[in-house]
């Protein structure tokens, strides 16, 4: 039997090459070089930002955890760019405007820039090192005759190299330790200038707040990112509960429908085994009490099954007592749906034969999924609704293809959870087919189930 609506339009795809491309300059010239330089600094600015928002796990290096491998070498490049020019400028500074031994100054500029090297992976522990080196620097340059301009305990190097330092340890510990780091710069600072009098310079001071700003703007930072990534990560748990609760509501269900398919069968064959001894003329004992047995065992099974079945079914199940649909409602399905406004062909193969009650109830129940999701989610799209059975006889293919929306989707519909997929995928499942799913290139999608005329036994 085949019903069908007015004809789908042709199938959509992708033009031709030569087709519907506007004339205009050939690709690759100054414009196109630009527009090209735009969407690469765009894409890198969101990628370095998602970077800087994300958390560093602990041991990894900054920004590890970003996809782009050139986000990654960026704390690289600016720590080597920091070494580079603050190395040369603190050895000249310290030892031609604070009197620092040619070495020493060699010594103490390398403990002060080169662990900026190291605070991409570890800005804790470089930061030790960094302070000590610049509390010894310091400590140098104690009794040096320096000019009335010149800035003490900190110079102006110590304070840029020590920002950048700051802005690794702000972006990877917690806050307990951003406060302590702060503190004991600002109490070493205050404290050289409590006992040195005489050096009225508020370097200390600048520093002191510069580097408050900085450990407080990364420690908000880091936060946000700590509390956006646990956020997703709850995200993540709940939709695994929601899927995994959905699944066991499928299965009930499909039990309960599986109970009612099961019982008749169970109850045709008390009734059979019952009047078998009044339909047939001079049974034998033997076989009479064999009959009885049969009716008995069967009528315990039904009793048991309606036991465990109990508990699986909620307080308004009524309607489940009804008899099951199958196959030969589809057609009424289809035509429920077209009046709802959406435009739907069914081609119902005329050979289907004797279907096992399991599956064709799987069948009806497929289509019905598969229709609702079309109206949720693609409304006024042309859908194509087929079930037949395949050239070897063994399985009945129930597709469904449905092509982009036409009218407008509600907001409300943009973002589905798939568990009428999860339900489908149970089904066949059970019935010991196969279920192939998945969006069409022109904005439709596709459900194919495969399910098997004779149901294996377990």
């Amino acid at each position: 039997m085949s019903t069908s609506t007015p004809p789908p339009s042709p199938p959509r795809g992708p033009l031709p090459a030569h087709v519907g491309r506007a004339a205009g300059p050939p690709p690759g010239g100054p414009v196109s070089a630009l527009v090209r330089g735009r969407h690469f600094a765009r894409e890198a600015s969101r990628a370095l930002g998602a970077a800087l928002a994300t958390p560093t796990e602990p041991g990894a290096p900054l920004l590890g955890q970003a996809s782009s491998r050139w986000v990654r070498l960026v704390p690289y490049v600016v720590a080597l760019a920091f070494v580079a020019s603050l190395l040369p400028v603190t050895v000249v500074v310290l030892i031609n405007d604070y009197d620092v031994n040619g070495g020493i100054a060699g010594l103490l500029a390398t403990a002060q820039t080169a662990p900026l090297l190291m605070a991409v992976s570890r800005p804790l522990q470089a930061w030790w090192i960094v302070f000590a080196a610049d509390v010894v620097a310091a400590l140098a340059t104690l009794h040096a005759e320096l000019p009335p301009n010149r800035p003490w305990p900190w110079t102006p190097m110590v304070v840029v190299g020590y920002l950048a330092l700051m802005l690794a340890v702000g972006l990877r510990e917690q806050r307990r330790t951003l406060v302590g780091v702060w503190l004991v710069t600002g109490a070493v600072g205050f404290g050289f200038a409590l006992f040195t009098e005489n050096r009225g310079d508020v370097i200390h001071l600048i520093m002191f707040v510069l580097s408050g700003a900085v450990l407080l703007i990364t420690g908000m930072l880091r936060e946000h990112g700590v509390a956006q990534r646990r956020l997703e990560e709850q995200e993540t748990i709940s939709e695994a509960e929601r899927s995994r609760r959905t699944l066991l509501e499928e299965r009930t269900r499909i039990a309960r429908e599986l109970h009612d398919v099961v019982a008749h069968h169970m109850s045709v064959i008390t009734v059979q085994a019952d009047s078998a001894p009044y339909r047939i003329q001079g049974l034998p004992d033997a076989a009479r009490e064999e009959f009885s047995s049969i009716a008995a065992s069967a009528r315990e099974s039904l009793t048991e099954m309606r036991r465990l079945l109990a508990v699986l079914r909620s307080e308004n199940t009524e309607g489940e007592r009804a008899p099951q649909p199958g196959i030969d409602r589809v057609q009424q399905l289809i035509e429920a749906t077209i009046r709802t406004g959406l435009p739907v062909e069914l081609t119902l193969a005329a050979d289907v034969g004797p279907v096992p009650q399991a599956v064709d109830l799987s069948a009806y129940r497929i289509v019905q999924e598969a229709l609702a999701n079309v109206v949720r989610h693609a409304p006024g799209a042309r859908t194509r609704v087929s079930i037949s059975r395949s050239p070897n006889l063994e399985w009945l293919i129930v597709l469904v293809v449905n092509g982009p929306p036409t009218e407008p989707v509600s907001p409300l519909e943009t973002s589905g959870t798939g568990h009428g997929l999860v339900g489908m995928r149970e089904r066949v499942r059970l019935t010991g087919g196969r279920l192939d799913t998945g969006p069409l290139p022109d904005g439709g999608f596709r459900v194919a189930a495969r399910l098997p005329l004779v149901v294996p036994l377990p």
